[in-house]
């Protein structure tokens, strides 16, 4: 079975909406973020699926596609990674290596685990992530925590969703302040990461 990794980055307060300007694609100002990127790629090489909604997709879309010079070579991934689009309304993607998943996303998602291959990941797309995380298919949490408090913003986590426990798997800082923790969700069943 696949893992399928929520991977967000995401404020002090717990906001995964970007409302203000917090979060820089191409990094983190002047600050040396060679770091982070170091951890960014190690996940990118671990993952052969990248899953998000209909808005990230386009956003993403707009922006990857189009750069020329890219030092953090996240467009390179972008374009070679297959990509999933949960979506009722795209029909063409306009992107190489797009799977648009139109008819019953969760279940066409769970068949995608089931398949073999590396890591799912899916970003931004809070509107499937809760989706997912209420269909109990996300088996970790990775979260980038920007040093930041936006005040207000959509969360992670559906209201009144609750994880018992998760088990802490890795947990570093990066010079630009920004931390990462990476979760694994506990098996309901038996209490096991």
């Amino acid at each position: 079975m696949r893992t399928l990794a929520v991977t967000q980055n995401i404020t002090v307060d717990g906001s995964i909406e970007m409302l203000g300007d917090w979060f820089d694609p191409q990094g983190q100002g002047e600050v040396d973020s060679s770091d982070l990127l170091d951890e960014l790629h190690r996940q990118d090489a671990a993952a052969d699926a990248f899953l998000v909604g209909r808005r990230t997709f386009e956003d993403l879309r707009g922006y990857w596609p189009q750069l020329t010079d890219d030092p953090t070579g996240i467009a390179d991934y972008l374009d070679r990674v297959q990509k999933y689009v949960v979506s009722a309304t795209v029909t063409d993607p306009q992107w190489q290596n797009t799977t648009i998943l139109s008819e019953d996303p969760i279940g066409r998602i769970r068949a995608l685990k089931a398949q073999p291959g590396r890591d799912i990941v899916t970003t931004g797309s809070i509107t499937l992530c809760h989706a997912l995380i209420e269909a109990e298919l996300v088996d970790e949490y990775r979260l980038f925590v920007y040093p930041v408090v936006q005040g207000r913003g959509r969360r992670l986590f559906p209201d009144g969703y609750e994880l018992p426990r998760l088990t802490l798997l890795d947990a570093k800082a990066f010079r630009s302040g920004i931390t990462y923790s990476r979760y694994a969700v506990q098996d309901r069943s038996t209490g096991a990461a």
